[in-house]
């Protein structure tokens, strides 16, 4: 009897455990693509896409090696609606002696196979560690342990020491562990943005784009143009494009937002949206690129004097610091951190989320790029879409699934800990010491939007001020018993104290009439 492998849409990789521990002579590869999963909540549909076409072509990449693939594709009309039911109608066909899987990259499937599958399926299920990360489970709980407080730094630290990146001896490159100080300027035009890296369409993303187009008519999004990597040669192609035009200037602004203009053409679009930024994530999410080899690959542009130190620092950071934090945090925390709340907040998502339609500009841009391109980088998602969801109190909940649906690297492991813990630090400051709340202010130094916003980002009070502002003293003052001991509000604490009786009753005034009209600001 020969074993059965389970590859899911995120373990698109060669070195996966699953491929390890099995025998492509004896045993089968099972992938699926079905409807459990694609519509659990409603992805973008170039999210969807990008799953099915990188899974299409992993399945025939393992043909081509000698492996036996039983895959199952996306039929809206097959009974066959979850994993485990086509692992079972697989089993009846091809029986094997036991099943082999890779830890998944959600507690809701995980816990579902680690609960049901063996006694449903009758034979045994085996999952392997997902080793792919540089940081493995038992070695973030042997970390966390005893830590009177958890905070990304000190670990970000430790895995710097850990892979021997940026490293001399046991000292960080350039004396400093982090450069973020010298990224945050405004993009004014300074340099020339990267030329867009477009790819050339084969058969089976021809199919599945009209699959999706034909069958996915309630998820939300545009499909065209799609311009993600579906293979791992167009992955690498990708990591060198940025490497070579983005990673020089991305540390710089890498928190700068840009508008785009009705006269642009869907190149120019997109250069505007993504500036200096990867957009590496949905790949090194779906596995076809490995997060050491991306790290390595920006070490040595600075190495070689192609990138400047504070990008490349700026950027592994994000992979080795971040990424890596945050699925630790994930799997130590779940399932009762999926329903935190520290805020109490009880505000449906407001309707813009999925319409678009908000006379607040930056609102306005940063959604139109997430239903463009399935994508916005990180300070469109924290200090914009996340900013305004926090100030407006909305459920953790509607929020976190509203991030898992639209964009093209969610995977609940690293969207929610991002979503719930640091933009609506509902997590009691896990993933941050202080809320990241915001006034318009931010975004004004930040981007060019609110000069061609009709709202005012000067003032708080009046009937054309911008709602951040006077949100953002609303949510200051509503949750002061909460934040006002922490020694990082001081000082916005501080300045509403000074302001007169008069203007803190017609700010709040004015937040109040924003709240009560969140779906037409």
């Amino acid at each position: 009897m020969s074993r059965c492998g389970l590859i899911l849409g995120d373990q698109l990789s060669g070195d996966l455990a699953t491929l390890r521990v099995l025998d492509p002579a004896s045993d089968v590869i099972i992938m699926a693509e079905v409807a459990d999963e694609a519509g659990y909540v409603k992805h973008h549909v170039q999210k969807i896409a990008l799953f099915f076409s990188a899974m299409r072509h992993f399945a025939g990449e393992l043909r081509n090696a000698g492996w036996r693939v039983i895959y199952h594709q996306y039929d809206a009309a097959s009974p066959l609606r979850s994993l485990l039911s086509v692992v079972q109608h697989t089993l009846s066909h091809s029986p094997c002696d036991s099943l082999i899987v890779t830890q998944c990259g959600e507690y809701r499937l995980q816990s579902d196979i680690d609960q049901h599958w063996q006694q449903t399926l009758g034979i045994p299920v085996t999952v392997y560690e997902d080793d792919r990360f540089l940081c493995s489970l038992a070695e973030f709980r042997n970390w966390a342990t005893d830590r009177r407080q958890l905070r990304m730094e000190y670990f970000y630290r430790r895995m710097r020491r850990h892979t021997g990146l940026l490293m001399e001896d046991d000292q960080p490159c350039g004396g400093r562990w982090n450069f973020d100080s010298d990224n945050r300027a405004a993009y004014r035009g300074e340099v020339p943005l990267p030329p867009p890296l477009t790819f050339s369409r084969d058969d089976t993303d021809r199919t599945v784009l009209q699959l999706v187009e034909q069958q996915m008519t309630d998820h939300p999004g545009q499909l065209q143009p799609f311009r993600w990597p579906t293979t791992r040669a167009q992955a690498l192609q990708a990591l060198e494009h940025f490497i070579q035009h983005s990673l020089p200037h991305f540390g710089r602004y890498q928190d700068a937002m840009l508008s785009s203009q009705p006269s642009l053409t869907d190149d120019s679009s997109w250069q505007t949206d993504v500036l200096f930024h990867s957009l590496l994530s949905p790949a090194i999410n779906l596995g076809l690129l490995s997060p050491r080899e991306v790290c390595h690959a920006a070490q040595q542009a600075w190495y070689r004097g192609h990138a400047p130190l504070n990008a490349v620092e700026g950027f592994i950071r994000q992979i080795i610091g971040w990424r890596e934090y945050v699925r630790g945090i994930y799997w130590l925390m779940m399932p009762d951190y999926a329903a935190a709340d520290r805020q109490n907040n009880q505000r449906d998502l407001p309707a813009c989320y999925w319409n678009a339609e908000t006379d607040m500009r930056c609102m306005q841009e940063c959604l139109r790029a997430t239903f463009s391109n399935a994508w916005a980088h990180h300070i469109q998602r924290l200090m914009v879409t996340g900013n305004f969801a926090l100030l407006a109190g909305v459920r953790p909940a509607a929020i976190c699934d509203w991030y898992l649906a639209v964009y093209a690297d969610a995977i609940d492991w690293v969207e929610l800990p991002n979503t719930l813990g640091m933009v609506m630090h509902a997590d009691g400051g896990l993933l941050g010491s202080k809320p990241y709340a915001a006034s318009g202010k931010y975004i004004d130094r930040q981007s060019d939007y609110c000069r061609s916003c009709r709202y005012q980002v000067k003032t708080a009070e009046q009937p054309d001020s911008c709602p951040f502002n006077s949100l953002y003293w609303h949510f200051l003052h509503r949750h002061r018993a909460q934040f006002a001991g922490n020694p990082r509000m001081t000082m916005m604490y501080r300045s509403f104290d000074r302001m007169s009786a008069d203007k803190q009753q017609a700010i709040l005034a004015r937040a109040e009439y924003c709240l009560q009209h969140l779906d037409t600001l």
